[in-house]
């Protein structure tokens, strides 16, 4: 029943860098507060590498898990490590998380080189459209044709030349805004608005948030706990209304648990996790069984199915699979004993999960 919007050039151009502001200066502030590593030395280097490797995997299987990717947690560790394909998934969702791996490489290791400018946008979703677009001549390139988004009345500009304009505008902006959480905010609305690519628009627009926030030693945003059909609804008051207050509150919550789960500054989060508060004693027990069992990562997978399928509601079974592979890829020698494993039992099974 909603009527047909078209694109609102007066969205972008109304947009004035370090005048215009979608994040108010006490929000600016208290993304700064808990995104900043308090550390110094050799420390921080060696905390920043292993934040940025935990990225990789964190990032690829979130973005690709918001396009319906049906890949677990640990499917993806497997199969960005060790190259091993899930069974019984579809060739497309291993190639997407792969792409995401080469893209998130290209932000990690040309962090120096790249930034808001053409080649490495159309990079970025060279390296994310690989093999998964039906026009391989449109990986990297600007759209010549129209597109349509799913469930929405939004009808993006078909005409070419204005597409290059306001994508060139977009990256012009971009540049000018000088507070990196603004900078990435920026992009994850007008980015997708325009729709520049024929396809892979979203992605490249959640990975491109990251480069100001790579570049300034801040924590990365990883989407984690991001729910689709709210993902999804806050760019939609972006693409019908160019309204941004719901992909802003979006914004913030799940900035602030990316933070605190890459070990920057950390604020209070309110309640405890109702969902693992609920679950804590099934959680315990399938983690332990995976350890005291001396699972491998491919049975671990294959042994949470299994039980979730018997003990777990079936719309609570998704976020379940995500505690508890959580919980096994974050045991570590310093906090296994809240499992109640013995010494012997967690260092015989850590050499067979790590191999």
């Amino acid at each position: 029943m909603r009527e047909s919007v078209g694109y609102n050039r007066d969205f972008l151009d109304s947009y004035h860098p370090n005048k215009t502001f979608y994040l108010s200066l006490e929000e600016r502030n208290q993304l700064r507060d808990i995104g900043e590593f308090k550390l110094t030395g050799e420390f921080a280097g060696t905390h920043a590498k292993k934040v940025l490797e935990r990225l990789l995997i964190d990032l690829s299987w979130n973005s690709s898990r918001l396009e319906g990717n049906t890949y677990s947690l640990l499917e993806t560790r497997r199969l960005i490590k060790i190259g091993k394909k899930a069974k019984g998934k579809q060739w497309l969702e291993a190639q997407m998380i792969l792409n995401h791996k080469d893209a998130i490489t290209l932000l990690i290791d040309f962090k120096d080189e790249i930034g808001w400018d053409r080649r490495t946008i159309l990079n970025l979703h060279a390296m994310l459209a690989a093999s998964l677009l039906g026009n391989r001549d449109a990986e990297g390139r600007l759209r010549y044709i129209g597109v349509g988004i799913s469930g929405s009345v939004y009808e993006p500009l078909d005409v070419p030349q204005l597409v290059e304009e306001c994508f060139e505008q977009i990256l012009t902006k971009a540049s000018a805004i000088s507070d990196p959480f603004e900078q990435a905010f920026f992009i994850l609305a007008q980015l997708p608005y325009l729709q520049p690519f024929e396809d892979v628009n979203k992605r490249v627009s959640r990975l491109a948030v990251n480069i100001p926030l790579i570049k300034s030693g801040l924590a990365p945003l990883s989407f984690d706990h991001v729910a689709r059909k709210t993902y999804t609804e806050a760019l939609l008051g972006v693409y019908e209304l160019n309204r941004v207050e719901m992909l802003r509150d979006l914004f913030m919550w799940a900035y602030e648990r990316s933070a605190s789960s890459y070990g920057a500054v950390r604020q209070l989060l309110g309640e405890p996790d109702p969902f693992r508060m609920k679950h804590r004693t099934a959680l315990h027990e399938v983690v332990a069984a995976v350890a005291r069992s001396c699972m491998n990562q491919k049975q671990a997978i294959d042994f949470i199915d299994e039980w979730i399928t018997k003990n777990i509601l079936p719309e609570e079974a998704a976020l379940f699979r995500e505690h508890a592979e959580r919980e096994l890829l974050e045991m570590h020698e310093g906090n296994y004993f809240r499992f109640r494993l013995r010494a012997s039992e967690f260092d015989k099974w850590q050499k067979i999960w790590n191999a």
